[in-house]
């Protein structure tokens, strides 16, 4: 499975893009032999007039947002170099510009995101555990030289406030789907109270460098090693987020192939009409149990390098993965006029998981037992 590119938006459209090249001293791009990958921020990627090979992104957002998302990569890019781990690796970030919003980093050829590879049933358990390593590398790097710099804050979701209620200015940009969504959040007390459990542990525990936006297209693997991408949400923060995220991923996966093959349009029907509730779950289920594995053999990688952790680490991990089911569905909302069923289901395992997390440990491939079989 080939990666896939869009058309970028033309270079001259956005001439600061070569005025940074230029600054660089890297050349230029043409729309020539340009292209760019599926994405939220505007991205362009080819060879400059002066033969290097670039990734280019301009961040899209608020623009009070941008320059902590800019600072944060340019964080995490410093960490990976400093600590000088051969299996902790990044795409070198060549330039950045505050004022466009702009990233630069070396372009790596014929690399394929994690998520690509996942689709193609070719994420196996061996670059699990590497990249299971990787994030411990991350996590055990160290940062006394440049603590100053890094972002002490907590990750903006979930959002107690707004789990209670919505502003006005909020609400009135609102998505159908993302109605839907708050709708579910604020109708579910227990919910609610198990979000702000979770962030309340947040706060309480040892913090550590942390991706905080951990999902397998940040992973790219060439033939030169396994990368990790995308520091713009990096800072000190509970680890357990990280390892969630990645078993988080793995479920997601397990629910989405509910649905998977169905023709387009015709998923929410089938999904809602020929299968019971009880149906989902079983299907849900054998999936997961298919792709534990994976969550295991990266956990089994990430102990090998971390093995000390908190005595309530793994039911935060595990309290994660639940949050990381809600978490996709909420980017989905953003999407459309309606909650998609799937994504409804998500938030229900979601919901169970983050109620009892450390009944569920086992079942994500985070327990003991993953370790005395590797040892």
């Amino acid at each position: 499975m080939e990666r896939k590119n869009v058309d970028p938006m033309p270079v001259d459209q956005f001439p600061e893009l070569n005025e940074l090249l230029s600054r660089l001293g890297l050349g230029k791009l043409t729309d020539d032999g340009v292209s760019a990958y599926p994405g939220r921020n505007d991205n362009w990627v080819g060879t400059t007039s002066a033969g290097s090979a670039v990734f280019a992104k301009r961040l899209v957002g608020q623009p009070r947002d941008i320059a902590p998302r800019l600072r944060r990569s340019r964080s995490f890019h410093a960490l990976v170099e400093r600590a000088n781990a051969p299996e902790l690796r990044a795409p070198r970030l060549l330039g950045a510009d505050d004022a466009t919003g702009l990233e630069v980093f070396e372009h790596l050829n014929e690399g394929r995101s994690g998520a690509e590879l996942a689709a193609a049933d070719a994420f196996d358990d061996t670059l699990a555990h590497r990249a299971g390593r990787l994030v411990a590398l991350l996590h055990t790097a160290p940062v006394e030289a440049m603590a100053p710099q890094l972002d002490r804050s907590l990750p903006k979701f979930p959002n107690v406030e707004l789990n209670a209620a919505l502003p006005v200015e909020l609400f009135v940009s609102l998505t159908g789907a993302e109605l839907d969504f708050w709708r579910i959040i604020h109708q579910d007390p227990q919910l609610a109270g198990a979000l702000a459990r979770l962030r309340d542990h947040e706060r309480a525990v040892p913090v550590c460098p942390t991706h905080c936006d951990l999902r397998l297209d940040q992973f790219l693997c060439t033939g030169d090693g396994l990368f990790l991408t995308d520091g713009e949400e990096f800072r000190l923060a509970d680890p357990a987020r990280d390892v969630g995220s990645f078993a988080g991923e793995w479920l997601h996966q397990a629910i989405t192939w509910i649905t998977e093959g169905e023709a387009p349009g015709e998923a929410d029907e089938r999904f809602t009409g020929a299968l019971t509730h009880q149906e989902i779950i079983a299907r849900g289920v054998h999936r997961l149990n298919r792709l534990r594995p994976r969550v295991s053999a990266f956990w089994v990688g990430y102990r090998s390098v971390s093995p000390e952790h908190d005595p309530g680490f793994t039911a935060r991990a595990a309290a994660m993965a639940g949050w990381h089911l809600i978490d996709r569905a909420m980017a989905v909302a953003g999407h459309g006029a309606r909650l998609p069923a799937v994504s409804r289901a998500a938030m229900g395992i979601g919901r169970t998981i983050l109620l009892a997390p450390e009944r569920y440990i086992e079942t994500l491939g985070l327990g003991a037992l993953e370790l005395r079989e590797a040892a």
